[in-house]
């Protein structure tokens, strides 16, 4: 899967990295944080300013509409500059005012919750972000480019520590635009209550699909117990008994171990079905002891780092089950690979997992692999998935999941 933020692109292997547009499209976005928020603080003074000698004059609201324009604009531009680091586009939060006029347009945007936060991002962007993008430049290019331009025996060690600074200058960069980013993305993404009507109900959709997919698989895992399974016991049952009747040399007798070889064998398959359907490991114990115990039957050797809840909610519990599991398949089926490694943290009602492997990667969500039935089941719960796959591997995917508690 190609990435689609900075940090994901750091992921890649060395090569790949550095031959790739990122480190370009990190540079750019600093320096155009720097010319921006040059700009910004140059539009907050007027437009402080201004509502200063409005407050003698006219109104006293007029510094605050001041301020929401001016981070109204920080917070569009933002939202555009974050597309050279971060690919996933950030839509505008924003509702159009029920009514026309620049007093209806201001009513609304002091009344909306993503207002404030642009407001506060906006002050935290002039006040220190753009002078550390200024600070990280300075030390990455402008401090090595002095050192190595004035070149003698007393200052060799600073141009071999300006060359190493300079070689290094594309991780350097790429790690502050995507940290960066990550904040921007913070403050200026939409929140649930934020999203349209429509992409609300889309969610909504998706959550009763998932709900009724764990429905459904409750009732097959029912019926298989209830039904195919008692069946098979019955069967065997009636198999012992033709076994009484059937002397121990004859060719009936033969072909009856032949037949309960087979019905050992579908009823080994149909628990191991019914187990996969609804373990009750999960049930009883959690996802820990769950994954743990997949993990344990699993065909090449999987460390679990697991460091969650004691319970998590059901929903999420099971979901995040099923998509652990159906990943460590795809693993042992397509990767190759002869290790693997599921870690999990619980972080600000964050569930964080990274699942990895030392396969020969080239996962690629856009051919139809099955990372795409995953990445559906993560966008469900509204959370994220990441995989960096480069040709050779390792293969490591990054979820997460949003999970609160009452």
């Amino acid at each position: 899967m190609r990435p689609t933020t900075a940090w994901q692109a750091m992921a890649q292997r060395p090569m790949s990295f550095l031959t790739s547009s990122w480190p370009w499209r990190s540079l750019a976005y600093l320096v155009s944080g720097v010319l921006f928020g040059t700009a910004a603080v140059t539009i907050l003074a007027v437009c402080l300013a201004a509502g200063i000698l409005l407050l003698v004059v006219l109104i006293g609201i007029a510094p605050l509409v001041g301020l929401v324009l001016a981070s109204s604009t920080v917070a569009t531009v933002e939202r555009h500059r974050l597309r050279l680091v971060d690919l996933d586009r950030l839509p505008d939060p924003h509702r159009r005012p029920d009514a026309r006029g620049a007093k209806a347009w201001v009513a609304c945007r002091l009344k909306e919750p993503v207002t404030w936060r642009e407001l506060l991002f906006t002050l935290i962007s002039t006040a220190a972000l753009w002078w550390l993008d200024l600070i990280v430049l300075g030390f990455t290019f402008a401090v090595p480019a002095v050192f190595l331009s004035s070149l003698d025996s007393e200052t060799w060690p600073w141009a071999v520590f300006s060359a190493i600074v300079l070689l290094a200058s594309p991780y350097t960069v790429t790690s502050w635009a995507g940290a960066r980013a990550a904040m921007a993305r913070t403050f200026l993404a939409p929140r649930d209550r934020e999203l349209g009507e429509e992409l609300r109900e889309v969610r909504a959709s998706q959550v009763r699909l998932l709900d009724s997919f764990d429905a459904e698989r409750t009732r097959i895992e029912r019926d298989l117990h209830d039904g195919a399974q008692q069946r098979l016991v019955s069967l065997g049952m009636t198999l012992a008994m033709l076994r009484l009747d059937t002397p121990a040399d004859s060719p009936q007798s033969e072909l009856l171990t032949q037949a309960e070889t087979q019905l050992s064998a579908a009823h080994q398959e149909l628990r191991a079905l019914i187990r996969g359907l609804n373990p009750p490991v999960l049930a009883d114990h959690g996802l820990v002891a769950a994954i743990e115990d997949y993990a344990a039957r699993f065909p090449i050797p999987v460390t679990v780092d697991l460091r969650l809840p004691e319970r998590l909610p059901r929903k999420i519990e099971t979901t995040m089950y099923y998509l652990l599991n159906e990943a460590m398949t795809n693993i042992a089926r397509h990767s190759g690979a002869a290790t693997a490694e599921v870690r999990g943290r619980y972080h600000a009602d964050l569930l964080i997992f990274d699942i990895t492997d030392d396969g020969h990667g080239g996962v690629d969500t856009e051919t139809g692999t099955g990372i795409t039935g995953l990445a559906d089941r993560v966008r469900a719960l509204d959370g994220r998935i990441r995989v960096s796959s480069p040709a050779g591997g390792p293969t490591l995917m990054h979820v997460e999941v949003p999970c609160h508690y009452a």
